[in-house]
C-alpha cells in the first residue's frame, strides 16, 4: 500500500511511521489511523513504563492495572483503529533524496518510507541523529560522567520540529512524566499532525483542526441536518484570500461535510460499537481470566465486603 504526497506526487510506503508503542505512540497512531492515514507503529525497545510495578493512576481502571495488560490493550486498540503494530526496533531515520519524507530503517532489515514520522520512544532518540546531528542532543553530568541525551526541547510546545514532517511525542520532558499525561500528549501530537496534513491538502488553517468524536444522531437537529447549513458554516470560517479555486474549495468543503455527517451515530450503531468494545476488551484480557476472577474466592470475599461496607 502506498501513500502519495499531495504537493509533489512522491509515493511513500506509509503516511505515518510512529517509533514507539507506549501510551504516547499508540495514542498518536490511533488519531492518525482513524482519520485514514496509513499508519505503522514500530515497537521494540526500552520502555520506562515497563519498569513500573503496577499502575494505579491511569484513568479508567478503578483499582489500577498491571503493565502487561495495559500494553496488550493499547496494542489491540491501535490495531482495531487501523494501525499496523510491528515488533521491530528502529535504528535510523533519514531524509529521502528529495527531502520530501523519511526513510525508516529497522533492526530486522526493513526500510520503510514515510511522509511523516512521530518519535515516541522516551529513552532513546539516537535513531534521529542522522536528521539533525548534535544540535538535537544535549550533554549533562551525572555521577561524575557526561551523558548525552536527545534534547526534550528540540521540538516546540506543539511537538513540531525544525524538520518538516518530524514530530516528537517522546522524549518530551514533563509531557512524559506520567503515563496518562504521555497518552494525552500523544493525542495532541496526532491532532497537530492531522492539522498539518489538512493544510497540505488545501484546507485553510482556520478549518484545519480535526475533532475526533462521535455524536448521537438525535443531536442533529433540523438546522444542522441541512447540508447547506454546513456549507455556510465552513465558508464563514475561511478567509476571503484562501487562494483556492472554486472547484477545489467545493471538493474540500464537501469532503469535510461528509466526514462530519459520519460522526453522527444511530442508536443501533451505538449498540453495535458497545458490544464490539466489550467483546474486544474481554477477548484481550482473556475470557478464561475473567471467568477465573469471578470464581476466585478472594475476589468474591472482597466484593462482598465492599457491598457490605456500602450498605452500612
Amino acid at each position: 500500500m502506498t501513500a502519495t504526497d499531495s504537493r509533489n506526487s512522491t509515493e511513500f510506503d506509509r503516511d505515518v511511521v510512529v517509533v514507539g508503542g507506549g501510551p504516547a505512540g499508540c495514542s498518536a497512531g490511533i488519531f492518525t489511523a482513524r482519520y485514514g492515514l496509513d499508519t505503522v507503529i514500530f515497537d521494540r525497545g526500552n520502555s520506562s513504563l515497563r519498569r513500573c510495578a503496577y499502575l494505579e493512576n491511569y484513568l479508567g481502571f478503578p483499582a489500577g492495572i498491571d503493565i502487561d495488560t495495559l500494553y496488550d490493550l493499547m496494542g489491540v486498540h491501535a490495531e482495531e483503529m487501523g494501525c499496523d503494530l510491528v515488533s521491530d526496533m528502529v535504528e535510523s531515520v533519514t531524509r529521502t533524496d528529495d527531502e520530501s519524507g523519511f526513510v525508516v530503517e529497522t533492526q530486522d532489515g526493513r526500510a520503510v518510507t514515510a511522509r511523516r514520522v512521530v518519535a515516541a520512544s522516551r529513552y532513546d532518540g539516537e535513531y534521529m541523529r542522522p536528521l539533525g546531528g548534535d544540535e538535537m542532543f544535549e550533554t549533562h553530568s551525572h555521577g561524575g560522567e557526561e551523558h548525552e541525551h536527545f534534547d526534550p526541547e528540540y521540538a516546540d510546545s506543539d511537538s513540531r520540529t525544525p524538520i518538516e514532517g518530524l514530530y516528537v511525542a517522546a522524549p518530551a520532558g514533563e509531557m512524559n512524566a506520567q503515563a496518562i499525561i504521555s497518552a494525552g500528549y500523544g493525542a495532541q501530537v496526532g491532532r497537530n499532525l492531522l492539522a498539518d496534513y489538512r493544510c497540505e491538502q488545501g484546507y485553510p488553517e482556520e478549518v484545519a483542526d480535526h475533532w475526533d468524536w462521535l455524536r448521537r444522531d438525535a443531536e442533529l437537529d433540523d438546522e444542522w441536518s441541512d447540508r447547506d447549513r454546513w456549507r455556510e458554516w465552513f465558508e464563514g470560517r475561511i478567509p476571503d484570500d484562501h487562494g483556492l479555486g472554486d472547484d477545489r474549495l467545493a471538493e474540500l468543503r464537501e469532503a469535510d461535510i461528509d466526514r462530519s455527517f459520519e460522526t453522527y451515530l444511530a442508536p443501533d450503531e451505538i449498540e453495535d460499537r458497545e458490544r464490539r468494545g466489550l467483546a474486544r476488551l474481554v477477548e484481550t484480557v482473556g475470557p478464561d481470566r475473567v471467568l477465573d476472577a469471578l470464581d476466585d474466592e478472594r475476589i468474591r470475599e472482597y466484593l462482598d465486603s465492599e457491598e457490605a461496607s456500602a450498605e452500612s
